[in-house]
This record gives C-alpha cells, sequence and structure tokens, in this order.
C-alpha cells in the first residue's frame, strides 16, 4: 500500500513540474509576443512621424505654395535626388536614437577594440576578462582581473598574479602592469587598471568620453568577454548612480565581461563594467572612465577635465 501511495506522489509530483514548466515556458512566450508587439508599434509610430518629417522638409525646400488643381506631388524622397543623401541619413540618425540603437558599421569596429584578458597566479589558477585598446599597446581593464585582491588567509601564502596575455590574432601576447586605481576589493571606484604589451598591435584605438552625463534611462552598448567565448554585445539601459560614483545598468553581467568595454551611441568608450548585483546577472555595475585612469598613457586623442578627480 506504501508503494502505491510513493508512486502516486511520485506521478503527481511530477505532473505538477510539468505543468508548472509549462506554465512558465507560456508565460516567457506570452511576455516575448507582447514585447514584440510593443516594438513593431513604436517601429510602426516612428516610420509614420518620419514619413511626415519628409513631406515637411519637401515643402519648406520646395519655396512654393502648394497647388490646389487636386494634383499629387509623388509622398517618396527618391533615392538618386541629389539632396536625398542627407536626409536619409538624418532618418537613420533619429530612428537609431529612438531606438537605442547603435550603426552595425561602428559597432564591428568597436568590436575589435576588445580583447580577451587572461591571468594566472601562483596557485596555478588561471582567470579570464576583458581589455580595451588605447593604442600604443596600452589596454584599460579591471584591476581585480590583474591584482589578487583576495584577502589574506593566516598560515597561507598571499595569492599573486604572475603572468597577465591578451590574445591577439589567435596568440597569447605577454602584458605588464602599468598602472592601477586603489581598490582593495572588487567592484569598487578604484576597480581600474592599465596594461601594456610590447609594441605596436594591430587594433582600432577607441573614443573616449569622459564627460558622458549617464541619464537615467538613456541606452548603452557592453562589449565584453562573455563567458570566455569572444567579444559578444549586450544592450541595456543606465540605471541610477551609486554612492560611491559606480552606475548601476539593466544589462548582462556574465562572467568575462568585467574590463570590457560600456559605449554610448557615438560608440565612443563612456565606463567600464566591473560587476553584477549579487545572485542576479540582468543587473550590472559601471564605473564611469575618468582622467587619472589614463594619467600614463600616452598620445591620447581626447582631452579630458583636470578639476576634481582623486584614485
Amino acid at each position: 500500500m506504501s508503494s502505491r501511495r510513493l508512486l502516486a506522489y511520485s506521478g503527481l509530483a511530477v505532473g505538477v513540474a510539468s505543468l508548472c514548466f509549462t506554465l512558465g515556458a507560456y508565460s516567457a512566450q506570452h511576455s516575448m509576443s507582447l514585447q514584440l508587439a510593443e516594438n513593431d508599434a513604436r517601429i510602426a509610430a516612428l516610420r509614420d512621424e518620419m514619413a511626415r518629417n519628409i513631406l515637411q522638409i519637401r515643402q519648406s525646400q520646395s519655396g512654393r505654395a502648394a497647388a490646389t488643381d487636386g494634383t499629387q506631388e509623388p509622398e517618396a524622397v527618391g533615392a538618386s535626388r541629389p539632396d536625398a543623401a542627407p536626409l536619409v541619413e538624418e532618418i537613420k540618425r533619429q530612428l537609431q536614437s529612438e531606438m537605442g540603437l547603435l550603426p552595425v558599421r561602428l559597432l564591428r569596429e568597436r568590436r575589435q577594440s576588445f580583447v580577451e584578458l587572461n591571468a594566472y597566479d601562483n596557485f596555478g589558477k588561471s582567470s579570464y576578462g576583458t581589455a580595451g585598446y588605447l593604442g600604443n599597446g596600452y589596454f584599460i581593464t579591471v584591476k581585480h582581473g590583474v591584482v589578487a585582491l583576495d584577502e589574506v588567509q593566516d598560515g597561507r601564502e598571499p595569492r599573486r598574479i604572475t603572468r597577465i596575455t591578451i590574445r591577439h590574432n589567435g596568440k597569447d601576447l605577454p602584458a605588464r602592469l602599468v598602472d592601477s586605481g586603489d581598490a582593495n576589493v572588487e567592484v569598487h571606484p578604484g576597480d581600474w587598471a592599465i596594461i601594456k604589451v610590447r609594441g605596436e598591435v594591430d587594433l582600432p584605438s577607441l573614443h573616449i568620453d569622459p564627460s558622458y552625463p549617464y541619464e537615467f534611462a538613456d541606452p548603452i552598448f557592453r562589449l565584453g568577454n562573455d563567458y570566455s567565448k569572444g567579444i559578444i554585445l549586450s544592450t541595456g539601459y543606465v540605471g541610477q548612480r551609486t554612492s560611491n560614483g559606480l552606475v548601476t545598468c539593466l544589462t548582462d553581467g556574465h562572467p568575462g565581461v568585467s574590463g570590457g568595454g560600456v559605449l554610448d551611441q557615438q560608440g565612443e568608450l563612456v565606463g567600464i563594467p566591473i560587476g553584477r548585483m549579487q545572485g542576479d546577472y540582468r543587473f550590472s555595475f559601471i564605473l564611469p572612465v575618468r582622467a587619472e585612469m589614463f594619467r600614463k598613457v600616452p598620445s591620447l586623442s581626447v582631452e579630458f577635465p583636470t578639476t576634481g578627480e582623486n584614485n
């Protein structure tokens, strides 16, 4: 009798689990469908608005009043018209701004500026992350990726990083630590580092913008060595500033992306991802770039503010 009861309970448990899984899958699919429908509606609204703007621009450029004889001008702007190219570019720019998009060409170029970072310690263990290229062999990354921040345990040799490499064109190039912030734990305003490889590397240099305002809900783009599977893009939105100067962000914080790049819609480097919310990969912490991080990097093609920055 007890065996039958056990079988019955087991069957019931399996049935409940299957039902929960089915409901969960349906709920996720339904939410995704609603999101896609909402996106389609936004695109349609933007398309209508762009069409109205085209008509307004054409009428304002024509220099004459609209006729009242019942004839109609074509409502499409011919691509062969000499004045069409600037208008098309403006429409693209407005759509990218409204939808939080990054041009594909710019995305491909910026993706090439990031490389896989690997560090090895005195215990024979290794870790992986991301580094962004600044030019002249210099890269920016996180301090906890290239410096051991572990607490010293009594009676045990302290952990030390003994070797740093970056992966470029299928080869591991040795790198050395040049400068770093004052972080003694992860997810800290001083959790940044500059490393350098010997000689030049054939990578496009990043453009840096330390003045990015991080307005709430602004779209941003994260590039990082996601799970050590290569440099992968993740999009997200700005959250809020923390009391210690970091910024929360709604984007994936998977292992390996620390030290990667946070870009604005112009493709400028505005921050580096340094960690995530405990137990939740959807919320990340961003460290905004600031002038002191580049104090030992020569020949950067950008001017930095020099007021009020301390390590």
